[in-house]
């Protein structure tokens, strides 16, 4: 295991798993000269436990990962952490980097890394988890954090807490698809599946005080969870 030692000019920890050992070293020390700390491993088993045992801010794994494959780790990570996940995919990964996308993966970035591609991500996702911003935007609903009030089209709509609570997180997500399991330890605060109809029924009241009647703007994603789609410029 890599772990470079914080140099105190940044606060974000991130764990770099990659198959490539020369690769991963480099990468580190590229890194470290952006303040930040790296803590690298090989694989994906060693990702989970080094994940449960130093708790990063984040975490950057390979499409390539062996013994436990880049999707199967992020599932599994997804069901007890909403840390940010990047991906670094390379030519073949097309397909992978859809699935890793749908269980839960927070980016994909192109590998071999480049700097003026990898630290924006890496800055957005450390901004995101550490300051989240206090109204969200998406189309024509504008949700307040601070005032925990939610206008639609500019005209306030009162929801209960467990729907503004729901809301918020599929907004803060907006464009990817979020699990049951991400919804019920936002939501819930729990690690334990909400009941199947729980999260279906407070989705569909939360459609109708958003006039999302077809759908549209709340997607279930069968078998896999729901999306919060921004709208399209026409």
């Amino acid at each position: 295991m890599i772990q470079s030692a914080p140099d105190g000019r940044g606060d974000t920890t991130l764990l770099v798993a990659d198959p490539d050992a020369s690769y991963l070293a480099e990468l580190a020390v590229a890194l470290e000269r952006e303040g930040v700390r790296v803590i690298g491993v090989a694989d994906g088993a060693q990702a989970l436990l080094t994940t449960g045992a130093e708790d990063p801010d984040m975490l950057l794994v390979s499409a390539d990962l062996p013994v436990i494959g880049a999707v199967e780790f992020i599932r599994t990570v997804r069901k007890t952490r909403a840390v940010p996940v990047l991906l670094g995919i390379g030519e073949g990964n097309a397909e992978l980097a859809v699935r890793a996308l749908a269980v839960g993966a927070t980016a994909c970035v192109a590998r071999p890394y480049r700097m003026p591609e990898l630290m924006p991500l890496i800055q957005a996702a450390a901004h995101e988890e550490h300051a989240p911003r206090p109204v969200v935007k998406v189309g024509h609903i504008e949700l307040n954090t601070t005032s925990y009030q939610v206008h639609v089209s500019g005209e306030l709509v009162h929801l209960p807490l467990r729907e503004f609570e729901l809301l918020h997180f599929l907004m803060r997500n907006v464009d990817r698809i979020v699990t049951r399991e991400q919804i019920t330890r936002y939501v819930w605060s729990s690690a334990t599946p909400a009941a199947t109809n729980t999260i279906a029924v407070h989705l569909k009241r939360l459609r109708a005080r958003l006039n999302d009647h077809d759908d549209h703007l709340i997607q279930t994603v069968r078998g896999v969870g729901y999306r919060m789609v921004s709208p399209r410029p026409h």
